[in-house]
């Protein structure tokens, strides 16, 4: 034949329309059947049913070993899903994750990705079953759902898993189709079997009944859901949207700042995510209060994430900007989509839980005809036993006296009345059967299959008891496999509506309002409304002395001497807030919030004002008064100290005012303030006080009017344990102490008595309260004493002394 005639050619014209309709039909029916949309009876796609049905067929039981994820890849792709192993290993993968299923139906060992990075490979990760995979193919064996061929008619697959818990309602879906879509949220298990009961038991109940017990998605990140009327929505029409926010705490992060806590996001939001966008909102300028990000997330903890804010910012209103510029909120749109009896339809709640209901009682019902079968069959069989046992002998002569299996099996069914069954069971007899324990045995397992057969019968016969069976068998799943809600449900009437209008004009910065300043005795500080009254006025309380008290705003700067001579600068609007009015429960540990070491205490709270000059006294006698130069530094050194040498009493002086030394060997010192020059801040002071040499200042401080001023010293032994001894104390005026200059030594302030040696406290100051080491008051001598005489025995050991009012 020659090279033309070798090939005939078949042309054939197709119209291109055609030919595309055509095809595109074949691959939307291919993705929408076997591919994208779950079934609404067992809530999974087609990959995912050949997968948690074949590592049933592998055996691979949560009490069994994992074996590599590959390997499962392989079964499922040669035996019931001829397509790409990786789209069935991504498939495994969603089904382990935790974070994305509410009840994982996948035991994963090894890296199953996270919400921002993607999983290992097939062949370096591992998995099994869990124990809710075990529940989707219980009963697979006793004839409860239908089967069908494989892609090559080789072997056969369950056309839907039996499935004793609703999967779709409580892991959800999603999935792309051709032309429709479905994304359906997670709910808890305790939740939903709960309203599939109330169903099964109420056939005509409204959505809302179902809401009673079924309110709302339950996320297996936690978070929020505010707003519950999209999710009604959904209930109701299958379609709907609600929002879903962060957990979020605000909390003193560091010593002076507060930040933004979050410790649990939005529906598949990742940390990495979510810290990308702060970032990205940081540097366009929509965000504002944010210094920095830090993820703290462990294995031991959780998800904990740090967002840290700049000085002078309201964090609620950083919290808004960031609901509304990043993924701390985020919305879901539920579309209820799957395949009911081969076709898609969009459910709602009562449909879904309908449909898993009429499967889970056609599931129970062919079961139980599966059981009733076994057991009949098995009477049967034991019924005829026990007539052999009893007539065991004619049994023999019948048997030896046939010549061949037939002629046997007959003459038993006819000498008998037995079915070809029973006589060929009889005839497989073994000896050891022929006791008269086995009769027994026969007798009581006929006994007992006749009961199990009676209550098959009964589930058969009766619609209501098969019921009660559905809902009983769901229960013990809920018992035994829920959990508690980790998701937080918010109506509309608890969320805080803004506006587009003020969502435009958001600012993160504190309102400059007024408020009252105010650092008690005892070293508590807080911030109030302007109309607070002085803590003590009337009844006496704990850290009822107050050391500073001022008014100031939000956005101002107060300033805190340390005993190492440091002011250190805070912004009002950090400083814990007390309501309206100063209470001394809701203050904050000065010490810890400014974050001080153990060897460094407060000493005073000053406004940081051009004309407020600072007069400190040491506790080696230095003096000095600063200029008022306080440069916008975190941290300002107001004094070089001398080697051991501590600030004992700082508080603003001007030239009218008078200083005052207190030593520990009960000498007092006052002179005009005049007589200290002020000096800069590098500058180490100049000599306030002589002290002898074992003495040393206890005490230093500013008084503004010497005719209403006190003092306040207290006594003991130095040999004794500190903090035991109350000793004496006494009060007296000022003015029995005769002003001395700078630079000299004091008059005694107190005549120490039996084994006295040493003031361990002294205070200067008007309307004096001193507090013991616990807070309590003490109570001190009511009348005025001379200056060098002793004092009166104190009840408890003064701790720290402040004025009643400010």
């Amino acid at each position: 034949m020659t090279g033309e005639n070798q090939f005939q050619e078949r042309i054939q014209d197709i119209d291109l329309r055609e030919e595309m309709q055509g095809s595109f039909l074949e691959y939307s029916y291919s993705v929408i059947y076997s591919r994208a949309l779950p079934d609404a009876r067992d809530g999974l796609k087609p990959v995912q049913r050949r997968i948690v049905y074949q590592m049933g067929e592998m055996g691979l039981r949560p009490d069994k070993g994992h074996v590599k994820s590959a390997r499962v890849a392989g079964e499922v792709m040669g035996k019931l899903h001829p397509h790409g192993d990786s789209a069935i290993y991504d498939a495994m993968v969603r089904m382990a994750q935790p974070f994305t299923l509410r009840v994982p139906l996948i035991d994963g060992h090894g890296n199953f990705g996270s919400l921002d990075d993607g999983p290992a490979a097939a062949r370096y990760t591992e998995a099994r079953l869990s124990h809710a995979a075990l529940l989707m193919n219980q009963d697979l064996d006793e004839d409860t759902v239908d089967f069908r061929p494989n892609y090559d008619a080789q072997l056969t697959e369950p056309e839907v898993l039996p499935a004793a818990f609703p999967n779709l309602l409580v892991n959800g879906s999603a999935g792309i189709a051709v032309g429709m879509a479905t994304n359906m949220a997670p709910h808890n298990l305790r939740e939903v079997v709960a309203a599939a009961t109330h169903l099964l038991s109420n056939p005509h109940c409204t959505t809302e009944d179902l809401m009673e017990h079924l309110p709302g998605p339950d996320l297996p990140t936690g978070g929020i859901i505010v707003g519950l009327e999209g999710v009604r929505e959904a209930y109701e029409t299958g379609r709907g949207s609600f929002k879903t926010r962060a957990r979020v705490a605000i909390e003193t992060v560091s010593p002076r700042k507060q930040g933004i806590v979050v410790t649990e996001l939005p529906y598949l939001v990742g940390p990495e995510k979510l810290i990308e966008k702060i970032k990205e909102g940081v540097n366009n300028k929509k965000l504002q209060g944010i210094s920095d990000v830090t993820d703290l997330t462990d294995r031991n903890h959780g998800l904990r994430l740090i967002i840290e804010l700049k000085t002078g910012f309201d964090p609620q209103s950083v919290l808004e900007l960031l609901y509304r510029y990043t993924p701390l909120e985020d919305s879901f749109s539920i579309n209820n989509v799957a395949l009911v009896n081969g076709r898609p339809a969009t459910l709602g709640l009562r449909d879904l839980l309908g449909v898993y209901l009429a499967h889970r009682i056609v599931v129970t019902r062919r079961r139980t005809k599966n059981r009733l079968g076994k057991r009949q069959a098995r009477l049967h069989l034991v019924e005829g036993l026990l007539k052999a046992i009893v007539n065991i002998d004619e049994v023999i002569r019948i048997i030896r006296n046939s010549d061949e299996v037939d002629e046997a099996r007959k003459g038993l069914m006819t000498s008998f009345s037995l079915s070809e069954l029973q006589a060929e069971y009889i005839l497989e007899l073994r000896l050891r059967r022929l006791t008269k324990f086995s009769k027994i045995e026969l007798e009581s397992e006929r006994d007992q299959l006749k009961a199990e057969i009676a209550e098959l019968e009964h589930l058969l016969a009766d619609d209501s008891a098969l019921r009660a069976l559905v809902a009983s068998e769901m229960n013990e799943v809920a018992d035994k496999y829920g959990d508690d809600r980790r998701t937080t449900l918010i109506s509309e009437s608890n969320q805080v509506v803004t506006t587009t209008s003020k969502k435009a004009a958001v600012s993160a910065e504190l309102a400059d309002t007024p408020c009252q300043v105010v650092l008690t005795a005892s070293g508590m500080v807080a911030r109030s409304g302007v109309a607070t009254e002085a803590a003590g006025t009337g009844k006496r309380r704990k850290h009822d002395a107050i050391r500073a008290s001022f008014a100031s705003t939000t956005r101002s700067d107060v300033g805190f001497v340390t005993s190492k001579g440091r002011l250190l600068r805070i912004h009002v609007g950090d400083i814990p807030s007390s309501g309206e009015a100063f209470d001394p429960g809701m203050a904050a540990n000065a010490k810890a919030f400014l974050g001080l070491p153990k060897d460094e205490h407060v000493l005073n709270m000053v406004e940081l004002t051009e004309t407020n000059q600072l007069a400190l006294g040491t506790k080696q006698g230095v003096v000095k008064r600063v200029l008022a130069d306080y440069p916008p530094k975190d941290e300002i050194e107001l004094i070089s100290l001398k080697p051991g040498d501590a600030v004992v009493g700082a508080a603003p002086a001007t030239d009218a005012d008078e200083l005052v030394f207190v030593t520990s060997d009960a000498q007092l010192l006052h002179f005009a303030a005049e007589q200290v020059r002020p000096q800069g801040r590098p500058a180490g002071g100049m000599a306030g006080i002589n002290l002898d040499a074992e003495a040393s200042v206890i005490f230093f401080g500013v008084v503004t009017n010497r005719e209403t001023a006190t003092v306040l010293t207290a006594a003991n032994a130095s040999d004794v344990l500190p903090g035991t001894d109350p000793g004496s104390g006494k009060v007296s005026s000022l003015d029995e102490f005769p002003a001395k200059g700078r630079a000299t030594g004091g008059v005694r302030a107190q005549r120490f008595i039996r084994s006295e040696d040493q003031l361990y406290f002294a205070y200067v100051g008007s309307d004096l309260a001193a507090l013991a080491l616990d807070g309590r008051p003490v109570d001190l001598p009511e009348e005025l004493a001379k200056r060098d005489a002793s004092g009166a025995l104190l009840p408890n050991v003064i701790g720290s002394a402040g004025s009643l009012q400010q």
